[in-house]
């Protein structure tokens, strides 16, 4: 007898997730969900965010396996930032995203922009009740990662392409790249980013602006 263990968890977790999407629809709130692997450029983005999207009342959740160092730097540029460690879980669940809009004051917020756990494959599966998803492939990475990793590429809303003051030092063909996610979810925006020198920071944040808008309607 097969024991559906996985289909059982995806289940709840979808139960959970809309119960957090709807919330967040009663008070106006957008939440993005921005994945990555390792290193890709997350909390740089999300300072880049904080920089350049002024007038937006803003909170971040951090998702890690261990530690507050990300949490500690969004908080020293004055944005609330909730940090959830989750012991060796390579991704956030909807339950954990309840805990935190908990001590939340959603009324007076617009933006909530969550950091998921580094990983390419298993937050993609886990709906927590997010307005949009984003996702960053840094340069360094390689320009095969939508094959590599279909799913993460299928399920998001924009993707951005990291770190693209190093393309001359690195073998990343940003045409394949672009022809590859085309392939997969041809509905994505991409934008190329370069968090060291801030090229396309504006494009990012005007994104972000525009997700927050259609939530305000």
């Amino acid at each position: 007898m097969k024991i559906e263990i996985k289909k059982d968890i995806l289940a709840s977790n979808a139960s959970v997730a809309a119960q957090n999407r709807e919330r967040l629809r009663r008070h106006s709130v957008c939440m993005v969900n921005m994945m990555a692997s390792p290193g890709a450029g997350k909390t740089s983005a999300i300072v880049k965010a904080i920089e350049g999207v002024a007038g937006l009342r803003m909170a971040v959740i951090e998702g890690d396996i261990a530690s507050e160092i990300d949490s500690v730097l969004i908080e020293a540029m004055g944005v609330t930032a909730l940090q959830i460690n989750t012991g060796g879980s390579c991704h956030l669940t909807a339950t954990m995203i309840t805990s935190a809009l908990n001590y939340l004051d959603l009324g007076s917020l617009d933006l909530i922009i969550i950091e998921n756990v580094g990983n390419l494959v298993c937050p993609a599966e886990f709906d927590l009740g997010e307005t949009a998803r984003v996702m960053i492939a840094s340069v360094a990475e390689g320009h095969d990662k939508p094959y590599k990793y279909p799913l993460m590429f299928r399920e998001v809303d924009a993707i951005l392409v990291n770190k693209v003051d190093l393309l001359p030092l690195c073998d990343f063909d940003l045409a394949h790249f672009h022809q590859a996610v085309a392939g997969l979810n041809p509905a994505a925006a991409v934008l190329e980013l370069s968090c060291r020198d801030g090229l396309g920071a504006d494009r990012w944040c005007d994104w972000l602006r525009s997700a927050t808008a259609q939530v305000a309607g």
